[in-house]
């Protein structure tokens, strides 16, 4: 047993070591201009108001790129978000904005709404990202810019999370922590096909040919689908030295929960086999038991380890705040994760805007389109 949480514990180490090199390989990166600025139509999917539902969506007006326009996208002509949108183009009448109501029914609605955007598109280049993504000045210029590396057929993006409230916090230290290292070590381990939901930036013309929106409507995580179908076109898909913010809804623990579950059984549904390596990244939990085993300085310096790792890519690459007490709650934060990602191993229901949903082993969205969360 002793000798067994030594390897896994070693393994752990190697991955936040690894973790720390990613975080601070990406700090090298330059970010270049891009040599053209083709026309882009921004796809935003709203579905009612988010937390700072008007920054967010304002933050897309005033960016400073050439030109482009925002289609917003709406699949209910009563949703609360329509006079916030109405009044966002009328305050920016120089800036091409069109609010669509689309009718097309998808297993994901999402993707119902961004097949209708599509169609509607006047621009070579789309960007899609979500409706409570907002966004920096140059967020067009460093997107275009990965767009235009040799081979890219899709350019993405990290996140940072902001929320209210202790549930909030954890899953802001989740994304910073735990999810952003593991976006920048996955490349260095031979998986480069993801794609962030945040932001991807594509072709049109790249889109068509892996098979449009259609191809990815019955699935709950589009963003992986979409990235698998762009990779296997033969492109890769290009991480951009890009951060964008994401607000989370501060509605307790409950909510909070359902969130990370889902999110948790669409990673299994994406990719098994990662899903069950997961353990070997659970530094804090191999931790707790060298120090349990007596090996305690061992344990405290995997903890310093794991911490270090963290910290770098919250602080440094997200410019996310942290205080004093963030470094108490990363470790609780990663045993909370450890019971989610038990939850997660088995069952195929999500819980997703308040809708409770049936996958399949594929992720394809099978049952319950209707059903209310309970």
């Amino acid at each position: 047993m002793t000798l067994l949480v030594a390897c896994v514990a070693a393994a752990a180490a190697a991955y936040q070591f690894l973790a720390w090199l990613a975080a601070l390989n990406c700090l090298r990166r330059t970010t270049p201009g891009p040599r053209h600025s083709p026309p882009v139509s921004i796809l935003k999917p709203v579905h009612g108001l988010d937390p700072h539902f008007v920054e967010a969506i304002e933050s897309h007006a005033r960016l400073d790129y050439p030109e482009y326009e925002i289609l917003f996208g709406l699949s209910d002509p009563s949703d609360p978000a329509l006079p916030f949108l109405e009044k966002l183009r009328a305050s920016y009448p120089a800036r091409p904005m069109r609010i669509i109501v689309a009718s097309r029914q998808a297993p994901n609605p999402k993707v119902g709404v961004l097949i209708e955007l599509a169609r509607h598109a006047r621009h070579p280049v789309l960007v899609v990202n979500d409706s409570d993504i907002a966004v920096p000045r140059d967020y067009l210029q460093r997107l275009i810019a990965a767009l235009e590396e040799p081979g890219a057929g899709l350019a993405t993006c990290l996140y940072r999370g902001e929320g209210q409230g202790l549930a909030g916090r954890f899953e802001a230290l989740a994304i910073a922590t735990d999810f952003a290292p593991g976006v920048l070590v996955a490349p260095w381990l031979g998986v480069k096909d993801f794609a962030l939901g945040a932001t991807m930036a594509l072709r049109a013309a790249d889109l068509a040919r892996a098979g449009g929106f259609e191809s990815v409507e019955d699935y709950l995580a589009d963003d992986y689908q979409l990235g698998r179908r762009i990779s296997a076109l033969g492109l890769r898909v290009v991480l951009a030295p890009l951060v964008v913010l994401t607000y989370l809804p501060n509605k307790g623990w409950r909510q909070a929960w359902q969130h990370q579950v889902r999110w948790a059984r669409t990673i299994r549904s994406c990719r098994r086999g990662g899903y069950l390596g997961m353990p070997v990244t659970w530094a804090t939990v191999w931790a707790v038991l060298l120090v349990s085993l007596g090996w305690v300085w061992t344990g405290f310096a995997l903890l310093a380890l794991r911490l270090t790792a963290g910290a770098t890519v919250a602080a440094r690459i997200l410019r996310m705040p942290l205080r004093a007490a963030d470094f108490l709650l990363i470790p609780l934060r990663d045993l909370w994760g450890v019971v989610i990602w038990f939850a997660g191993l088995a069952g195929r229901k999500v819980v997703w805007r308040g809708r409770s949903l049936v996958i399949d082993r594929q992720g394809r969205i099978t049952g319950g389109r209707q059903g209310r969360a309970s």
